[in-house]
Order: structure tokens, then sequence, then C-alpha cells
């Protein structure tokens, strides 16, 4: 008996009442020793027998207690060796879904990765090694592991020239067959007699098979010894009964189907090939990012001049970057000013302005000034990791419309092959009839030969049923179409985190935005100064901004601002208080000093009605107005306006055409925000909203217009982001690890929102197109093999096509305009 202890955090108690039921039903479960709860702590601790139960039958006891516990999360993704179609991840992806300790995990046949989250107490990386090696496969690579660039680059290029490999090497053997087998097919002479024919066929077709074709025999051995079953299962069947045909002949009146094996083979390596080609196009994009990164860095240390591998910069390392030259790693400038070009991260071509303490993204160019820049971040905590993480992430999530596909492919392989039986046996009973559709279709189908032996017939039916089915389209429908948006997305500044939102996102009714930082540049400029009688405009702003040296506010700043423009001096605030949604107060050499909205103000019992005019009259000017007050006397107005982003208008104005209402929510009193509102064409107005009544404001608009996307900084907006359908984060320049949001715009201007809008559509609509070609294929294509009309080589080009038109259909998505019509 092994005694383990373990500490769970819990969630949902109210009462000790609570604590003592949790611990009641901890103890009661089979294999616990002792088990305590704490209530203040929110903590069980729970001795128990490890060889009897697990930590996840604790926490069912938990649960079932009517409570719950705070599960530790943590995700991996690796590499899985092995799988060659989408019955192979499904195996995959079950065996690990059903694993203790996994909370979800999705395996993406495109990419041959798995994506997991898991509790890390309950697993370690040895056991994702066993999971995946017991159901037939081999986990490879973590991507966390030391790995380079060039390494990867080079593993697909390997996999890539052994596919062509085998399939040349195959149609070397192949095409002499098919030379062969003319004069059979053409006169019936079988040259330069039967045996020889025949002998001959059996030869030419065993490299084919089993050299070349090797694989796919191991992989489907491998599958079923393991209880699964893939399509190699179904194409080594298939290619495995027509090759026995040949040595058959020569004991039984039955057709040579040996040198149709090796065709079949030759077909279905053909489609492996192209597949890949067509894989590799499909994440291209993902490679491009990965090898925009600078190799080298130039540093300076000591006054000295120093090249080293970039893998070797360190945060505060001085990097020389020089005209024309990469930026090498994040970082920001300490000398110097240039140009800068940022297509790479923001997919906008016009180069920016950078000086002393601007940050710079590491992958982009210098383009005209002589710079040193101190680097700030390196590693996998660069813009450029992050961003191939969140694109990883995002292939590896999974889009709704594609569970119902994961379901057909579960049990798809198990059921061709009872369907394979069934017409096995279904020739033999019914001949005659199956017979009767051969001679209509004899005339014009020239393959079709229903005079041959009822036995042979049966085979090449059989046959056919086994290699037309494919579900390798159906696995490669969604990921393929998602690797090429994803990564489409990151080239043009947006980063999709989740396929989730590819979905919804077309469902859209409303969007809605948070104003500052969003409609708005969020950097205010004080407009107006307007004082009470016998008050200095100097003395006003003064007050203002020495009370808001204590704010973190954008406003707060801008006065600030304003003061140190105008030179003025500014004491010393005491006892500074920010009262959320409604200003700051602080004592100021013995004056007790207000600035903020009406509501602050009246409540501190202070008369405004002098200046209520002129508020009024700022407020429909779209500034935020805000008064000052000492010692409980009105001292004017200090008026503050956000300029708005430059292409607002017309982003709010292309959304709509695009058929999406607008909403607008702020902070600002209702006068201001219809003025700003106004002014761009929002349809909605949602003010004098405080910070933690976003999401109420939220819901209800959900209630009001049913599916809702928010645009948001995605750091104050963060609980809003997450409670809309589809949250939207705007992350500048380096800042886009934002994990509320379920789309990350790189670029500030609201433009990248029609991009990420039109590139939703986009890829959903290939989503669609590529799970109806794949269904097509097989509803249609395995009833005509069923009833023998199909050659068992023309079903495994058909097989083949299949999954080389779905992913070249999602390589195709590059050729959708995602660009906003105002910026063409």
């Amino acid at each position: 008996m092994m005694v383990k202890k373990e500490t769970l955090q819990l969630k949902g108690m109210s009462c000790a009442a609570c604590a003592q039921a949790i611990e009641k039903a901890l103890n009661r479960t089979a294999g616990v020793k002792e088990a305590q709860v704490n209530f203040a702590a929110e903590k069980a601790y729970v001795d128990y027998d490890a060889d009897q139960i697990a930590k996840s039958d604790l926490i069912s006891a938990v649960r079932k207690s009517g409570y719950d516990v705070k599960e530790e999360k943590a995700k991996i993704t690796f590499d899985i060796d092995g799988m060659s179609c989408a019955s192979c991840s499904a195996a995959v992806e079950k065996a690990l879904n059903k694993s203790a300790g996994v909370y979800q995990a999705n395996v993406n046949i495109a990419t041959e990765k798995g994506s997991v989250e898991y509790d890390p107490a309950v697993l370690d990386r040895n056991d994702f090694r066993k999971i995946v090696k017991n159901s037939g496969y081999e986990l490879s690579r973590f991507a966390d592991d030391e790995t380079t660039t060039s390494d990867s680059a080079d593993d697909d290029l390997e996999k890539l020239a052994l596919a062509k490999h085998k399939m040349w090497g195959t149609w070397a053997f192949t095409i002499p067959i098919m030379l062969w087998m003319i004069p059979e097919m053409v006169f019936g002479i079988a040259w330069p007699n039967e045996t020889i024919f025949n002998l001959g066929m059996i030869i030419l077709a065993i490299p084919p098979l089993f050299v070349y074709g090797r694989k796919t025999f191991v992989t489907a051995y491998r599958a079923v010894s393991h209880g699964s079953s893939n399509m190699d299962v179904l194409i080594a069947i298939g290619t495995g009964a027509a090759f026995i045909t040949g040595p058959a002949v020569f004991f039984t009146p039955i057709a040579n189907y040996a040198g149709v094996s090796a065709m079949i083979m030759a077909f279905h390596l053909t489609g492996r090939y192209i597949e890949e080609t067509a894989k590799g196009r499909a994440s291209q994009a993902i490679k491009k990012l990965l090898e925009l990164g600078a190799k080298t860095a130039t540093i300076i240390v000591d006054g000295e001049q120093k090249e080293i591998a970039i893998e070797n910069v360190q945060p505060g390392d001085i990097m020389l970057v020089k005209p024309g030259e990469k930026i090498p790693t994040d970082g920001k400038i300490i000398t110097g000013k240039t140009t800068i070009d940022e297509s790479m991260a923001t997919g906008e071509s016009m180069p920016v302005n950078r000086g002393e303490g601007d940050e710079v993204i590491g992958a982009t160019v210098n383009q005209n000034g002589l710079i040193q820049v101190e680097a700030t971040k390196v590693g996998k905590d660069t813009f450029l990791s992050q961003v191939v993480k969140m694109v990883e992430e995002a292939q590896g999530t999974k889009v709704p419309i594609q569970e119902f596909a994961d379901k057909i492919t579960g049990i798809f392989v198990p059921t061709v092959l009872i369907i394979a039986v069934l017409t096995f046996l279904s020739w033999l009973v019914f001949t005659d009839s199956f017979r009767q559709v051969g001679f209509w279709a004899q005339s014009f189908l020239p393959w079709v030969s229903p005079e041959l032996g009822t036995i042979t017939l049966a085979i090449f039916a059989t046959i056919a049923v086994l290699v037309i089915a494919c579900p390798c389209a159906l696995g490669l429908a969604t990921p393929t179409a998602l690797m090429v948006g994803s990564g489409i997305g990151a080239e043009n500044g947006v980063l999709i985190r989740k396929g989730e939102a590819i979905q919804t996102m077309k469902d859209v009714h409303t969007v809605v935005f948070d104003k500052t930082g969003t409609i708005t540049k969020g950097k205010p400029e004080v407009t107006d100064l307007v004082t009470a009688a016998g008050v200095n405009k100097e003395q006003l702003l003064a007050l203002a901004a020495a009370v808001e040296t204590g704010s973190e506010h954008p406003l707060g700043a801008a006065i600030v601002k304003g003061a140190q423009d105008r030179e003025l001096k500014l004491e010393q605030p005491e006892n500074f208080t920010a009262v959320t949604g409604k200003g700051v107060k602080a004592d100021l050499a013995g004056q007790s000093v207000l600035v903020g909205s009406r509501r602050l103000l009246t409540e501190a019992g202070i008369e405004i009605q002098e200046l209520e005019a002129e508020m009024v009259r700022l407020e429909k000017e779209a500034k935020t107005a805000m008064l000052v007050a000492a010692d409980n006397k009105l001292l004017g107005i200090v008026a503050v306006a956000d300029a708005l982003k430059e292409d607002s208008i017309k982003a709010i104005q292309e959304l709509k055409e695009l058929g999406l209402e607008t909403a607008m929510i702020t902070g600002d009193n209702q006068r201001t925000a219809e003025a700003i509102g106004a002014e761009v064409g929002i349809d909605h107005i949602v003010a004098e909203v405080l910070p933690d009544g976003k999401v109420d404001k939220i819901k209800e608009l959900q209630e009001k217009f049913g599916i809702i996307a928010m645009v948001g900084d995605g750091i104050n907006d963060a609980p809003a982001l997450t409670q809309a359908d589809v949250g939207i984060a705007i992350g500048t320049g380096t800042d886009i690890a934002i994990e509320s949001s379920d789309i990350t715009l790189v670029r500030g201007d609201l433009s990248a929102v029609i991009t990420a809008v039109k590139l939703s559509r986009a890829t959903f609509k290939k989503i669609k197109q590529n799970l109806f070609w794949a269904f097509f294929y097989n509803i249609i294509a395995i009833p005509i093999a069923i009833l023998g009309l199909l050659h068992p080589v023309i079903s495994e080009m058909a097989m083949a096509g299949s999954s080389i038109t779905v992913v070249s259909n999602a390589n195709m998505l590059r050729k959708a305009n995602v660009q906003p019509a105002y910026k063409k």
C-alpha cells in the first residue's frame, strides 16, 4: 500500500457546514485514510491509498458532494509520428482524453501535433509518451524542446523527400505493369503467354507493395494490434486481397489483380506525396514567421562591437543595428532615430518612425538610421515567438462544426470494413441482380465485365469499397483551412487564438467597442480651462495636475502633461484617493481638492450649477470635462479630449456595410459619449459605465442583440472580453500576450477589426466547402463501388483526390481579400 498526501483547493464553500459535507464525502470514499477540510483556507488535506484510488477520484467525490475543486492546469504540445489519416489522429485523441489528468486533448492530423490541457500533478512527459505509444504511434518531440527553426524545416524536407522517393520508386515498377497489361486489356492477349504474364504481374507488384509501400502495412498492423483501425488498414486489406489473386490464379479460376494492387499503391503513395506538398503550403505561413528572425546580433561590449549568435543575446545587452539590418530581438531604442518596416508584425506596408525610448520588435527591418537598442525580451518571450505560439495554439484547437466530422471519423474505418464484408457476401448471394447492373453499365464503363466469375466480381467490388473510402478528407477539411487562415492572419497582424472564434464570428450581430484606446488614440490632451469667478486658469490647472500626479488614468496623465508643458509648479499631494469611476481627491497645502465628475462633487455636497452650462457645451463637443473643487468650493473645469484614431470613422462604416451593427461602451457621461458616437457613426451608445460594470452591460447587449463581439485593449477590458461571444483584443507593439481574447490585433487601428471579420468569414466558408467535398466523395463513391462500377485503381485515384481537393481548396484561401475596402 502506497499512502499519498494530496491538497485540494476547494471552490463553492460558504460556511463550516459546507466544509463538513466535503470532509464526510472524502472520508467515505474507498481508499481514503483520512481527510480534513479547512474552511478558512478553502483546502482539503487528504491521505489516501494511491494503489487503490487516484487524485481524480478525490475530485469526483468533492463534486458529487455539490462543490468543486480548483484544478491546476498546464498546456503541452508535441509532435506525433506514424499517423497516416484522420482515424489515426482520432485514435490518439481518444486515448489522451480517456487518460486520468487530461482535461482536453486535440490531435491535428494536418500538423501532426497533439495539444493537451492536463493536471501536471497527475501526468508528466513520460506519461504522454506512453499514452501515444500505447495507441500505436510515437511522440517524437515536445514543442518547447530546444530545437531550431532549421531542425523543423529539415524534418519537413526529409518527410517530403521520402514521400517523393516512395512515389517514384513505386511508379518505376507500376508503369511497366500498365504497359504490359495493355495487350491483355485491348486484345485479350496475355503476352507472351498466360503463365509468364501472371507470374510477371506478381513479381513486379512485390516492390511497390512490400518495399515502397511497406510502411502502409506496418502502420496497419500496428493499428490493428492496438485495437484500432485507420486508412492504412483499408489500403493494406485492399491491396493485399488484390495481390493474393495473383498466386491464387494458378490454383483457381479467378482474375489476376496483382498488377492492379501495385497500381493502387502507386496512386496511394502519389496522393500521399501531393498531400504532403499541399500540407506544407498550408503551414508555410508559420514557417515564414520562424525564418524571419535574425541569426546574429552585433552587441556593444566595453565600447567594442561584437557579433554573436541570436540565441546568446541576453536582456540588457546593447545591440547596434545599422540601416537595412533586422532588429535582432525585442527591445527599446536608447540612441538614434529611424524608420522601421514593421509589416511582418502588423501587415502594414508603410514604415513607422521610431526614436529614443520607443519599443521595437525583433525581426522588423531598420530602414535608414543607425540605432542602439537595449534588448528587453529574448528567446521564447519575444514578439515573434509569441506569434508563433499563438498561431500553433489556434491550429491545435477545433471549430465546433468539426465535431460531427470527428464522430464519423471515429467509426469510419470499422464501418467501411463491415460494408466491405457485406459487399463481398452480397455479391455471392445476389449475383444475378448485381450482374444486371453490370450489363447496363458495360456500354459506357469499359472496365465493367459482368461475364467474369462470381468470386472475381465480388473481390473486384470489395477492393473498390476498401480503397475508395476516405476518412482523410474528413480529418483534413477543418485543420488545413484553419492552418491557412491563422497563417494569413499572422501575416496581417490578426492572431486567431481559438478556432471556435472562426465559427462564432460569422454569426455576430453587433460589434461592441471600448472607447479609450480603441476608437480613440488613448492619448488625451487638455483642450479647455473654464474657471469660476475669481479663479486663475493656471492656478486651476496646477491644482488639478498636482492631485492627478497620483493617478494612473490616461485623463490624469493628460492633465499632468498639460501643466508640465506650461511649466507650472506642482505641489506634492497627500492622502491621495482614487474614487473608481468618479475621479480623485487629495490634500494640497492644507486644502482638500477634488477632481472628477458631477457625481464626485455632488456626493461631497458641492454646488456645481454655476458651470453646468459650460459642462454641457464641452460634453457636446465630445470632450471629457472634469470639475475641480477645493475646500468645498467649485473652482472650474479642465476639459480633455482624446483624438479619434485616423481610420475609426471609415472602419466603423465598413463594418456596417458588412452587415454588422456597432456599439460603444465608455465611462464618459452620456453627452460626451453621444457626441463621439455621432462623429464615428456608432449605432448604440452605452455610457457612464464603471469598469466593474462592463461585464453586466455586455450581458445586457447579448440579451438584446444575440451574439456579440467586443473590441478592447485586453487589459482593463479583460473580463468583458471574456464575457463577449468573441473577444477581440487590440495589442499594440510587443504587448500581444492577451489571454482573455479569442482574437488579438497586433496593429492598433480599427482596420484590423475588418481584416479579422473578413478573414473569419472566408476561413469558415472554406471549412464548409471542405466538409461538403469530404462527405460528397464518400456518400457518392461508396454505393457506386458496392455495385461493382468503380475500378479499384480509379477508386484509389478518387480517394487520393478527395484529400488533395480539400487541402488545395484550403490553400485557395490565400486569394481571399481580407483587407479593408477603404485601404485598397
